[in-house]
């Protein structure tokens, strides 16, 4: 059997390669939510790394070692981060246990919901594993399997009245749009895939809909233009970045889709008969980290803690974070980027925190909102 470092190395790469183609704690409890009760706060999440609880090494079998989960877990959880993510956070915040990937076959609690989320998904092509639309028919035959087990005198299992009063959470697109950036298509190219990108999310809404949900919490994508593994690629020059050092034309794709998809949550929620959409402006917060880092206590606002090449971004692909040559910051620096493309646990902290905080919320419902909806 390969070393957990060679084993690393080489996933790595086709870890980062499919997401282009396919004061901490306090933040956190000040902004929470009421707790739900135990019976009423189920979540089911639909996206990609940046909400996968450790899905892809559960249904690939890669294993993903430290210094994945340094910080708070202190071993590996599949989790592409070194500690918690935002899906993590909001978990905390109604007081219940983290969200088990779908596919982990031990171990997993499927009480409180399920996370459906695969680090490199994206909306398109529809039919690849494990793109939104194979997710969402994930979730109807999981549902299906549980009612039936339920019938068979199960106990522990979310029943129908669960899957109704639940949360379905959607935070997927990144990967959509970095993988058209990344195949050399033009800026009216990536914005004429928009369409789209959206219909499959549109699609996925309804079939959760027509499958007896009506509580959905949709976060919209981030500054891609911000990545450091986007700003470590060659540039002719300067005339692209902007005034916090990023990207202006990713951003502004990133932006036009977002606008685009607040339109949609609008729509959905006027035909949608007693539907709640929240629309959540994850764009605005993320990019406020970096505009404002040094207001945050942030070390650097576009250098990746794991990498190698140092200054300015950190970021090398051949040399990717979980490679041999690969180092990382000391813990207790506080980074936004993790490895070039995710974020660090104290970064995900504070954008959980503004999410709770209503503020980026359309419309402007507490988290926990759906457990006595």
């Amino acid at each position: 059997m390969p070393k957990a470092s060679t084993s690393m190395a080489a996933a790595r790469p086709l870890l980062l390669f499919a997401l282009h183609v396919f004061p901490l704690m306090l933040l956190v409890e000040s902004s929470s939510t009421a707790a739900c009760t135990p019976d009423r706060a189920v979540i089911f999440n639909f996206g990609d790394s940046n909400s996968d609880t450790g899905g892809l090494s559960a249904g690939l079998g890669i294993f993903i070692p430290l210094p994945e989960g340094r910080t708070f877990f202190r071993r590996s959880t599949g989790r592409l981060c070194d500690g918690r993510l935002i899906i993590d956070f909001l978990c905390e915040s109604l007081n219940r246990s983290y969200l088990s990937p779908y596919l982990e076959a031990l171990g997993s609690d499927f009480s409180n919901g399920a996370n459906f989320a695969i680090s490199g998904s994206s909306t398109l092509p529809r039919n690849t594993p494990f793109n939104l639309y194979i997710q969402i028919h994930q979730f109807i035959h999981f549902k299906s399997k549980s009612l039936e087990l339920i019938a068979q005198g199960r106990r522990g299992l979310v029943n129908e009245e669960g899957f109704k009063n639940s949360l379905y959470a959607i935070d997927i697109g990144q990967n959509d749009l970095a993988g058209a950036f990344s195949s050399n298509k033009s800026y009216d190219e990536v914005i004429g895939r928009i369409p789209s990108i959206l219909s499959e999310i549109e699609s996925a809404i309804k079939t959760l809909y027509d499958n007896g949900g009506k509580n959905f919490w949709v976060h919209n994508t981030g500054p891609l233009g911000c990545l450091p593994q986007k700003l470590a690629l060659p540039r002719k020059d300067d005339s692209d970045i902007d005034q916090y050092g990023c990207l202006k034309t990713l951003n502004n794709a990133a932006r036009e889709f977002n606008t685009r998809l607040s339109s949609l949550c609008d729509e959905l929620s006027s035909n949608l008969k007693d539907a709640t959409i929240v629309y959540t402006d994850v764009f605005a917060i993320k990019y406020d980290l970096v505009a404002n880092y040094t207001k945050y206590g942030f070390e650097s606002p576009v250098m990746a803690c794991c990498g190698l090449g140092g200054p300015p971004y950190n970021y090398d692909p051949n040399n990717q974070c979980g490679s041999s040559t690969a180092q990382t910051c000391a813990e207790g620096l506080k980074y936004i980027s993790w490895d070039g493309v995710h974020y660090t646990e104290a970064a995900n902290n504070i954008v959980a925190a503004k999410i709770l905080s209503t503020e980026y919320s359309k419309p402007a419902l507490k988290f926990g909102h759906f457990c006595n909806a």
